[in-house]
């Protein structure tokens, strides 16, 4: 199965903000109890994976649409 960029995208800063995350708790900003580490990974990795991956399928929507609007206005220019 291949993953679409947006994915790839969103997925890598999920690890990224997962790996934060983690330092942050081996650094003791985040009590040590299971609630609390939960929570720090699913917020650090949930709010950045999906925040890129938004970002990323706005960006890959654009482009698309650019690649229409273009091959259309050279369609309505050509004889």
């Amino acid at each position: 199965m291949r993953l679409s960029t947006p994915l790839k995208v969103g997925l890598g800063a999920a690890a990224l903000g997962l790996l934060l995350a983690v330092i942050g708790i081996l650094r003791g900003q985040v009590p040590l109890n299971p609630i609390s580490i939960l929570l720090a990974l699913l917020i650090s990795g949930g709010t950045w994976g999906l925040v890129a991956w938004a970002v990323a399928t706005a960006a890959v929507d654009v482009e698309a649409d650019v690649v229409i609007a273009e091959s259309e206005s050279e369609r309505e220019e050509s004889p």
